[in-house]
């Protein structure tokens, strides 16, 4: 297990201003949560969290997320607080690894309905802070190297799990190396015999051609010595399940292979990335089609990078990266590179992608797509290669491989995929379901008054092309219920004398928990909502049934027998509102609804405080409740709201004007209720009303008990 000051050396190598006391207190502090735990190879369980926080190094991370990754199963498994975390390190520490244990409670099945919920939990979770899944995927990787003393089936769950989420997760947040090594340490569990040949016969490779990789990698540095551009050139063979996804994807046996071998050249600024590209395209002859322009259309966790295929020494294909420091540092990192550290300062990288703006890309869609369409829409954006096309101004578009000139049309504009007839590629018609291929120029024909039918669900690829025509889709069957709906709504609304006004019809909507008035006139239409019930929630004295009348002189639960009580004029309680009495000398109890302001300054004596509860049933209308409204300013509006009032069984008591304008008047009436859902009653019909701009019930705390 790595030591407290070995692990602070590690930080300091990047943020010479770590707070070491910090990262000792939290060494110490999980140290002791999880004393007498151990892992399953007989470790103990505390040489987990401190390899996540060395991983996390790695990423040069700050404070917080080293802190955090000793800290991130304290909640979980031991008997760590969220309060005690917080007030021991901080609040941003405490959300930090509540977050992580939240991702840690996540049951991330295979299964294909629930993978979709899954992704969705990640993202809202990165969402609020995206080092949550920084430390998770650092979390994830620790276990993958150490998964040997597990059960062969947990073992199993777990390589799957990380296959097919963490692996893909890593790879669209720019962490390749991660994703690489995710990849593999699970490829090794879940298909062995795969991966031991596939080193086998790297192995019987290099015992016939010798170490290909230096010889190319000399080859490389004497070109660009020779045109005296400074670099530094690293190579590798790839991993095993790389090899093997390609072998698998292209159909080829291992022999046929030819891009085994990776190659970067890392140089200093972006001019030189394009000198180098030049010199190695001179040297050795470029393989048509696999050439990729990652820095001037970069991708969208910020990659930029200039690919090229070549073909190298004894005609052998082999693939070469070409990219500044900065460009690597972001192509190591990822998203990441946004919180690194460098000198005791955040690193401005100027390539590093706002971790913000990212989510909010992966996410915009999340609220509209089902749980298909989302999981659609992920699966593209992580697993996807990628082709760039054209539009006939030269502005890139980039789509996921497999993309139609219909996918073209949605990403540049839903008005544009909707209203979308036709396309030229490369100036010749196509059929609509052409599969674009890299560079090509698209050119989308579109009509006024085209809609789009059913049939393209199965020609576009991309998750918002998908979603947007079941969109439109939707609503095409919506504008019919709506109108359904206002032939019903007008019906219901004239039998009981009223009008179905777009006002009135919003505030029911309100009151149902609905979006808007469309929403319910639609619903309506559908026969998802009856007309009836909507009346009833606008109008409902019209079936309120009776019950039996409380006393009017003892209508409160509490009291003593020889105790009286009178309403607080601040905040007038009536039955049905949660209620406290305080205590006065020589005049008895008044009562108080519990949210009302003028209990704080009682707070200190709490002998006055007595627990009060209405007594239930039909109390008499006697309670007076004052309400502030805003009308229009015209002939016939106030005695119309006073009709109003008079309809919901309420009595008007007083009334006064507090503000007149031209074209408005502010007023306050008191109205004798008998409950509070008589005052909701009053209150939605006036709300309903076009002439009430604003209603709301009126407390004057300058009133005393």
């Amino acid at each position: 297990m790595i030591d407290v000051e070995d692990l602070i050396a590690l930080v300091r190598n990047y943020n010479p201003r770590t707070n070491d006391d910090l990262i000792r207190r939290a060494y110490a502090y999980g140290r002791q949560m999880h004393d007498g735990q151990f892992r399953q190879s007989g470790e103990p369980y505390f040489t987990h969290p401190v390899a996540v926080a060395a991983i996390l190094t790695e990423q040069r991370l700050d404070d917080a997320s080293i802190v955090t990754a000793l800290l991130h199963d304290t909640i979980e498994d031991t008997k760590s607080t969220y309060a005690e975390i917080e007030r021991l390190f901080s609040s941003e520490v405490a959300e930090l690894v509540d977050g992580v244990t939240k991702l840690t409670n996540l049951q991330l099945s295979s299964a294909e309905a629930k993978q979709a919920e899954n992704f969705r939990k990640l993202f809202m979770a990165m969402s609020k802070d995206l080092r949550v899944i920084l430390v998770k995927l650092a979390d994830r990787l620790h276990n993958m190297r150490t998964l040997k003393s597990m059960k062969p089936e947990k073992q199993a769950q777990k390589a799957r799990e990380t296959m097919e989420i963490f692996a893909p997760l890593a790879g669209r947040m720019g962490m390749q190396w991660m994703r690489e090594e995710l990849e593999d340490l699970a490829f090794r569990v879940l298909n062995p015999e795969a991966r031991n040949s596939i080193i086998r016969r790297f192995i019987t490779l290099q015992r016939e051609t010798g170490d290909v990789v230096h010889q190319i990698t000399a080859d490389i540095r004497l070109e660009l010595d020779k045109a005296g551009i400074e670099a530094d050139v690293y190579g590798r063979a790839k991993k095993p399940y790389s090899i093997w996804r390609k072998m698998q994807e292209k159909d080829l046996a291992f022999s046929r292979l030819s891009d085994i071998y990776g190659f970067r050249v890392i140089c200093e600024e972006e001019a030189d990335c394009y000198r180098i590209l030049g010199v190695i395209h001179r040297r050795w002859r470029a393989v048509p089609g696999r050439f990729k322009d990652y820095i001037s259309q970069p991708k969208s966790n910020g990659y930029r990078s200039i690919h090229t295929s070549v073909s190298g020494r004894d005609g052998k294909r082999v693939e070469v990266q070409i990219r500044t420091r900065q460009m690597h540092e972001v192509a190591e990192a990822g998203v990441a590179a946004h919180w690194a550290y460098r000198d005791g300062v955040r690193t401005k990288n100027p390539f590093a992608v706002d971790p913000t703006k990212w989510i909010a890309s992966m996410t915009e869609r999340m609220d509209e797509d089902d749980h298909d369409e989302f999981l659609e829409n992920v699966k593209l954006e992580m697993y996807s290669d990628q082709v760039f096309c054209f539009t006939p101004k030269g502005d890139v578009v980039q789509l996921p491989r497999g993309a139609t000139p219909l996918d073209f049309a949605y990403a540049i504009h839903t008005r544009i995929g909707n209203s979308c007839v036709s396309a030229k590629v490369d100036g010749i018609r196509v059929p609509l379901w052409t599969r674009l291929k890299n560079g090509q120029s698209v050119e989308i024909i579109t009509a006024e008054g085209q809609l789009p039918q059913a049939s393209w669900i199965d020609i576009v690829t991309t998750g918002r092309a998908k979603a947007a025509i079941r969109k439109s889709l939707r609503e095409e069957d919506r504008g019919r219920f709506v109108k359904l709906g206002q032939e019903l709504a007008r019906a219901a609304f004239d039998h009981v004398g009223k009008k179905a006004t777009d006002k009135a019809l919003r505030t029911a909507a309100k009151q149902l928990g609905l979006a808007d008035e469309q929403d319910l006139l639609a619903r309506l239409g559908s026969a998802e909502l009856t007309a009836r019930r909507v009346v009833e929630t606008l109008y409902p004295e019209l079936t309120l049934a009776t019950t039996e009348e409380v006393d009017a002189q003892r209508p409160v639960v509490g009291l003593g027998a020889d105790q009286t009580f009178r309403r607080a004029r601040c905040c007038q309680p009536v039955p049905g509102e949660r209620i406290v009495g305080i205590t006065y000398r020589g005049a008895g109890v008044v009562i108080h609804a519990i949210d009302c302001p003028a209990l704080v300054e009682f707070e200190e004596q709490p002998a006055r405080w007595v627990d009060l509860n209405w007594q239930p049933g039909r109390h008499k209308a006697v309670y007076t409740v004052s309400m502030e409204l805003t009308i229009s300013n015209d002939a016939g509006v106030l005695g119309h709201i006073c009709t109003i009032i008079g309809e919901q069984k309420a009595n008007i008591s007083d009334l006064r004007f507090t503000d007149r304008k031209p074209d408005y008047y502010k007023l306050i009436i008191d109205v004798d209720l008998r409950d509070v859902e008589h005052l909701h009653m009053v209150m939605t019909a006036l709300e309903a009303e076009t002439d009430v701009a604003q209603i709301a019930r009126h407390r004057d705390l300058s009133l005393k008990p």
